[in-house]
């Protein structure tokens, strides 16, 4: 899938070495214009610094925030680019782990910010949650692609690609789960995640970041965010 944005997946070695139902790398596969950066501290890393000192590039973090600029209501601009190519860093990682990469990197907490209003609750099945408004990162980035089409910054010929694919290897990772011949069989089944109740305390601020949503899902209080 063509895109004019290139997407920067700053993703955490734990969701890069352990995580099996990450869609982070999944996202990567479906997006040409797209990479994978792993660490945790990126302030010395030669890949982030190549791309911010690049003139053609404008790099921004999607991560919410009083000072994030809301793709959904329109607060980027295509003429704020120029010729400039949008570079879009997204931390893939857990609540926690996410806090810590950006505790630990001034780089990318001095990077200018954008976030978007989600259109939908997450569709995700096989994992719960922490908050209402909580995204996957490839439901995030579909999001993105929706507001930044919406405000003339990208064009998103096929918004049915990723949700389809996010689809398909939820179904797979469910028919596993049914398998009793397999060790990730689950005698209880998933359950809707519309009907779930949300995570409490530290253990569902643990759980998921939520990469760049709006006012709809607050971060956990002891987040980076403010």
């Amino acid at each position: 899938m063509p895109t004019r944005t290139r997407f920067v997946f700053l993703m955490h070695p734990k969701e890069f070495k352990q995580e099996k139902a990450g869609t982070g790398r999944l996202t990567h596969l479906c997006l040409p214009n797209s990479e994978i950066v792993m660490g945790v501290e990126f302030d010395g890393h030669p890949r982030l610094r190549e791309l911010r000192e690049d003139p053609a590039n404008h790099c921004v973090l999607l991560y919410p925030g009083p000072e994030a600029l809301n793709l959904s209501r329109g607060e980027l601009r295509p003429e704020a680019l120029g010729e400039r190519r949008l570079v879009v860093l997204l931390l893939d990682a857990t609540w926690a782990c996410a806090r810590k990469m950006l505790r630990v990197s001034p780089t990318l907490q001095a990077l200018p910010r954008i976030m978007f209003t989600p259109t939908a609750p997450s569709r995700y099945v096989i994992k719960r949650q922490p908050q209402d408004g909580c995204l996957s990162t490839l439901e995030a980035t579909h999001e993105m692609l929706l507001a930044l089409q919406q405000g003339g910054l990208d064009a998103y010929a096929a918004p049915e690609q990723l949700l389809a694919l996010f689809e398909r290897m939820q179904r797979f990772q469910i028919a596993c789960a049914l398998d009793p011949n397999l060790p990730s069989y689950r005698k209880k089944p998933y359950g809707d995640p519309s009907a779930r109740s949300l995570s409490r305390g530290d253990g569902g601020r643990r759980r998921r970041y939520v990469p760049g949503v709006g006012a709809s899902a607050p971060p956990p209080a002891d987040s980076a965010q403010a």
